[in-house]
């Protein structure tokens, strides 16, 4: 960590069972059933805990990117995210699309919003040149 780094959470989970298992967080805030993608078992999977987690930080990303525009995001803006757990001869990969409403904000001005979010947002840092995403403007 660099002077100027500051830590500002960390998220700590505990998960035994793989897929099929079970995840809590330290805090037992986050106490979820893992079930494989597909099947009859109760429970989310990871793809589903990915996009949930990606999709709202995502709108934290657009509030940032609206405030520096001093403009408010409306109360009903919403992503739609979909995270495909895919195989290929190189093994398992992950692809995305990102659908985002802005409701009541001119579409080129949302899709600079979406263009500013998508370079600030830590989960799509995270996968920037590691997996195919799709951003639209719902």
């Amino acid at each position: 960590m660099t002077a100027q780094e500051k830590i500002l959470y960390t998220g700590k989970t505990h998960t035994t069972g793989g897929r099929e298992g079970f995840a809590r967080s330290d805090d037992a805030r986050l106490e979820v059933r893992l079930s494989s993608p597909g099947s009859d078992k109760p429970g989310t999977n990871p793809e589903q805990l990915f996009a949930a987690g990606w999709s709202a930080c995502f709108i934290g990303a657009l509030g940032l990117a609206a405030a520096q525009r001093k403009l408010q995001l409306p109360a009903e803006t919403a992503v739609d995210a979909e995270v495909d757990l895919a195989k290929a001869e190189g093994g398992f990969f992950l692809r995305a699309r990102l659908a985002v409403s802005l409701p009541g904000i001119a579409p080129d001005l949302a899709r600079s919003l979406i263009a500013e979010a998508h370079q600030t947002c830590p989960y799509s840092k995270a996968t920037r040149g590691n997996i195919e995403v799709d951003l639209t403007l719902a």
